[in-house]
């Protein structure tokens, strides 16, 4: 049995741990930095943002494209409606759960009396879990078809979500720092919002499992929850700056998506 025919669900926790391990890494340079320049976070976020926007289409939806090309007039139709489905859901969760964002002292969501640290480390589980249930998709569809090109796929989609992970995790621990959080429940907050990476992996990967008939479905709607992140909060969160400072996102955004393009031209 070749490697990549093994367990899709266990392939993809793995793959989950590894991506929640570079966010720890990450959070872990607030033991090293005690604060972070506004244009640097930039950076990281544009740069998160671009590998999510490359990752989004081509481990995700032109994969679910392929798979209904010549099924019929509505070709469109499933990728369309996970694609939507994927941004609706995050959508409703960003409206329902109380959460509050970095670089903000408004609570989104419903009221809460909630401390700033709980809130602070919902809104970035919010955000990490669209992140880990793509990969987890992604290894998911070697349920369906246990080939070489899949996996590759899949493992090029875990480097990726893996790199920017790392500048995320530093992203949002250091900040943390300037909340008057120890380093240490600073970095703990930080890894903490990535744990649950494994969990949305191994979920991905058993929704496939169950019901891969509608694998275009699941693909895109992967892809749709991680652009309502990229357009709802790391692109607008990207563009704010200090005392007039020009905004370096775009920058770190092109960054991220030329390395997504590379590893698929490489790797894919």
């Amino acid at each position: 049995m070749s490697y990549f025919e093994l367990n899709p669900i266990l392939l993809a926790f793995i793959a989950g741990l590894f991506t929640w391990f570079m966010t720890a890494l990450g959070s872990a340079m607030v033991f090293f930095f005690k604060d972070i320049k506004k244009s640097v976070l930039n950076v990281m976020l544009g740069l998160a943002a671009g590998i999510m926007v490359a990752a989004s289409f081509w481990s995700l939806l032109a994969p679910a494209l392929e798979l209904t090309e010549g099924t019929g007039i509505f070709d469109w139709f499933y990728p369309t409606l996970g694609f939507l489905s994927g941004g609706l859901v995050l959508f409703l969760l960003d409206r329902l759960l109380p959460h509050m964002h970095i670089e903000s002292h408004h609570v989104e969501g419903v009221k809460s009396s909630w401390e700033r640290s709980v809130l602070l480390a919902l809104a970035i589980t919010i955000h990490n879990l669209p992140e880990g249930f793509a990969v987890g998709v992604a290894f998911g569809a070697l349920a369906a078809e246990p080939v070489q090109a899949v996996f590759n796929s899949a493992l090029i989609l875990t480097i990726g979500m893996g790199i920017q992970n790392f500048p995320e995790g530093a992203a949002v621990s250091i900040p943390l720092r300037r909340e008057k959080l120890t380093r240490f429940k600073s970095f703990m907050i930080g890894q903490l919002s990535g744990i649950v990476e494994p969990i949305g992996a191994a979920l991905g990967a058993y929704a496939v499992y169950l019901i891969s008939t509608i694998l275009p479905f699941i693909l895109s709607f992967a892809a749709g929850a991680m652009l309502y992140v990229v357009s709802d909060e790391l692109i607008p969160e990207s563009q704010l700056t200090e005392n007039g400072e020009i905004s370096y996102a775009t920058v770190g955004f092109m960054l991220g998506f030329a390395i997504m393009m590379i590893l698929d031209v490489a790797l894919g």
